[in-house]
């Protein structure tokens, strides 16, 4: 009988077998020099923003003015909170800020970019111009708008009478000094969105465009069936911060209104500074920031929760 010999084929290696893997020396100095780029960024955080958190809630759980020993108090802050009409108005105040600011800045800031993206000549200096609002101080910009609402020689008030239009005491009025501070805020803060949007709307690839007007494609629909999808990771990074931000909003309603006429612009962050830093009670204002910190919290939970239906990444 017989015997086969059977050959076996050589096994075939890939460049990633071959490759050897480094020398733990090696290893060991990549994870250093990685945690010495991570280490500025990670003090930053511990020393801003956790520490800051944890005594806040440390602090709430006491009574304390800054000048005599705290005393404990337990839940006895956030038990204020309910029956406090100013907290509650304030809340609602900062909300209402929010729901028609945020939007607003979001529509002009898409607008801008869309504008700059359409092959408009010097782009670069228009870009650079625009942004200069959000580069200025909110300070400066603030007492450039006091003087833009100056009931009878302001410039705002002197473009409506131009058409007819008698202007109202802006910053005084119940009626409008929201809005005025939302128009303000809109202005000082568009440069960011606009920015954001328009380094998206640079990265869609053109082809898409091109199979678009192939097929017929009006304008409207490139913008909804192309633009918006292909640019909504970058319209949800705008949503999340711009919500964020506009919940701490605090420099501009001090100083264009101070929380008035009443408490109509008192936001809630101004109300947090009022309690711990003009009345001195500590405890009470620490339950009130943790009170907001948990808020922005559950509103961009929410927020990463509906991005799997409306974000579409590109593959």
């Amino acid at each position: 009988m017989s015997t086969v010999a059977i050959e076996t084929a050589p096994a075939i290696t890939t460049p990633a077998q071959t490759r050897q893997a480094p020398p733990p020396r090696w290893r060991s100095r990549e994870a250093l020099t990685a945690w010495l780029f991570i280490l500025p960024s990670l003090i930053g955080f511990l020393i801003f923003t956790a520490g800051p958190v944890l005594a806040a809630g440390v602090i709430s759980l006491l009574n304390w003015n800054l000048f005599s020993a705290p005393t404990w108090a337990g839940v006895h802050n956030f038990a204020r909170l309910g029956p406090d009409p100013t907290f509650w108005s304030a809340l609602g105040s900062t909300a209402y800020f929010t729901l028609v600011s945020v939007p607003l800045t979001i529509l002009v800031s898409l607008l801008l970019a869309l504008l700059l993206n359409s092959g408009l000549r010097r782009i670069a200096v228009f870009r650079s111009l625009l942004l200069l609002p959000y580069a200025t101080i909110t300070v400066a910009v603030a007492f450039v708008w006091i003087w833009l609402y100056i009931p009878h020689d302001g410039l705002v008030n002197a473009v409506l009478g131009r058409f007819g239009i008698t202007g109202p005491a802006w910053l005084i009025s119940d009626t409008w000094a929201m809005p005025a501070l939302i128009l303000m805020s809109v202005w000082k803060s568009f440069g960011f969105g606009m920015v954001v949007f328009l380094a998206g709307l640079q990265a869609i690839p053109q082809q898409l465009y091109e199979a678009g007007r192939v097929d017929g494609t009006s304008p409207w629909k490139s913008l909804r069936h192309i633009t918006l999808p292909m640019l909504s990771p970058a319209l949800f990074f705008v949503i999340v911060t711009s919500v964020i931000g506009s919940f701490q909003v605090f420099d501009q309603a001090l100083i264009m209104t101070n929380g008035g006429p009443g408490t109509r612009t008192t936001t809630l962050v101004m109300y947090i500074y009022r309690t711990g830093f003009e009345n001195y009670d500590q405890g009470y204002a620490a339950a009130q920031s943790l009170v907001l910190f948990a808020f922005i919290v559950i509103i961009t939970a929410g927020q990463f929760l509906f991005q799997r239906k409306l974000v579409h990444y590109d593959n």
